[in-house]
């Protein structure tokens, strides 16, 4: 059995995904890359097989009909063979300095008397035309080099989450907690994050920057405007979201610090959903945030007040137009503080 599967999602990604492969097979013979192509039009899979024929025991070629970045995770967990498991765009790629590291880990914590569910990592951004790299880092709020709980969980910054660059899932888990992401879907990157969760006893923090998130072409899926004019999607994943929360409540409630991360998470990406709404400047897409804050409304209402009357709900809400170029003035500050999008 493989250390560690990879999945690398490809959708005519010819032109970038030789980075990403060939930064992963610095693991050797303890990994397991699916390159996933999911109905490519250009030559990915041609790259795809003649990596497959060159390294047999690493690389498994997997050729699907076209269903979206989320049907290409399916198809990786689905055919995984290591005790881990971990989704790497194929425009990104890994350190190997950090990636020694992580392997390591794996290795030691595998088999042992504690089961590791999930590791986390740092990840940076690599955004075009910025010579300083953001890197997104957890050591103020979990603890180092060492297996924890959620019990020992600290307090995470506002807007700051576990993104699926940062995490690594043990493969078994994937499986039995029934994760199934929406096909031709953007954005289920979220539910790929989200859904394990309350599955998910045993951590481990290595504060080291393995992922390198590429980001700033203009075709991008989080590039603003793209954003924008997938919003049905964006909401549409926001929604499944609010829906995990009710149907799985007792499980979620039955952990204080779980709950207050997973509504804290679900409170950014409906503010993402909220201010991209906003920023479209269309009548109909105000109607929708307004709709969107109403679903979670009748679905919940302790979960509402919550969001609604937090910091970032308020924010999200302010009455008019003037209330609305606060926001998006607020947004453009946390964009540039954060360095996303």
């Amino acid at each position: 059995m493989k250390l560690l599967s990879f999945t690398v999602p490809c959708y005519n990604s010819a032109a970038y995904m030789e980075k990403c492969v060939e930064s992963l097979l610095k693991g050797g013979e303890d990994v397991e890359i699916m390159i996933v192509d999911d109905g490519s039009t250009d030559e990915t899979a041609k790259i795809a097989d003649g990596y497959a024929e060159k390294y047999p025991s690493i690389i498994r070629a997997i050729h699907k009909e076209n269903g979206g970045h989320g049907s290409a995770v399916n198809a990786g967990i689905e055919n995984a063979q290591g005790l881990f498991f971990k989704v790497v765009d194929s425009d990104d790629w890994v350190k190997e300095e950090a990636y020694v590291q992580i392997l390591d880990v794996l290795r030691n914590l595998a088999g042992g008397e504690k089961t590791l569910d999930m590791l986390v990592s740092n990840f940076v951004y690599e955004k075009v035309g910025q010579n300083r790299h953001k890197v997104m880092r957890y050591k103020h709020a979990l603890p180092v080099n060492e297996m924890f709980t959620w019990e020992d969980v600290k307090h995470f910054h506002k807007g700051q989450y576990i993104l699926m660059h940062s995490v690594i899932f043990r493969t078994k888990l994937l499986k039995e907690c029934g994760l199934k992401l929406p096909e031709h879907t953007f954005y289920v990157d979220n539910l790929y994050v989200f859904e394990p969760l309350p599955y998910v006893r045993n951590m481990y923090y290595l504060d080291v920057n393995f992922y390198r998130y590429f980001i700033g072409r203009v075709d991008q899926s989080v590039n603003e405007d793209v954003m924008i004019g997938r919003i049905d999607q964006q909401i549409l994943v926001n929604k499944l979201m609010i829906d995990y929360m009710i149907e799985n409540k007792s499980k979620i409630t039955s952990n204080k610090k779980m709950y207050h991360y997973m509504a804290s998470y679900l409170d950014i990406i409906t503010t993402v959903s909220s201010i991209l709404l906003i920023r479209s400047g269309m009548k109909e897409n105000l109607e929708k945030k307004k709709e969107l804050w109403n679903y979670l409304k009748k679905k919940d209402w302790l979960l509402y007040r919550k969001l609604r009357y937090g910091l970032l709900g308020s924010c999200m809400n302010l009455p008019g137009r003037s209330g609305r170029r606060i926001s998006v003035e607020g947004y453009k500050i946390c964009r540039r503080f954060f360095n996303f999008n």
